[in-house]
C-alpha cells in the first residue's frame, strides 16, 4: 500500500497531536525525548532535528483506522524500523531521516 494523503482524516494533525502530547513527547519504543511544538532547536543539527521528531504510527499501518488504540508515538528511527521491507503505507524518502 502506498502512502496516500486522502487515506487520513482531516483532523489528523489534530489527531496525531494529541498521541504525541500523551506520549509526553517522547517516543513510546526507544523512550527517547523529542522535540516539542516550542522547543528551542536552535543549538540542534538538522540530523539532529530530523532524528528528535515525534510522528504518529499506526498499527495495523491503515491511516484511515484512527482509534487511540491503533496509534503510537514514535521517533524518527524508531518509525522507519516499523516501516522497513517495503510493507508499509508510505512513499519513499517520507521517513528519511537525512
Amino acid at each position: 500500500m502506498k502512502f496516500n494523503r486522502r487515506l487520513y482524516p482531516d483532523n489528523w494533525s489534530e489527531l496525531a497531536l494529541a498521541v504525541k502530547q500523551e506520549a509526553k513527547w517522547c517516543c513510546q519504543k526507544c523512550g527517547l525525548k523529542c522535540i516539542a511544538p516550542g522547543e528551542d532547536t536552535s543549538k540542534l543539527s538538522r540530523s539532529e532535528r530530523m532524528k528528535r521528531t515525534l510522528q504518529t504510527h499506526h498499527w495495523d499501518r491503515n491511516p484511515s483506522n484512527n482509534c487511540a488504540e491503533n496509534l503510537i508515538a514514535l521517533c524518527s528511527a524508531c518509525h522507519l524500523f516499523y516501516h522497513q521491507g517495503g510493507k508499509s503505507n508510505v512513499s519513499p524518502g517520507q521517513l528519511s531521516l537525512w
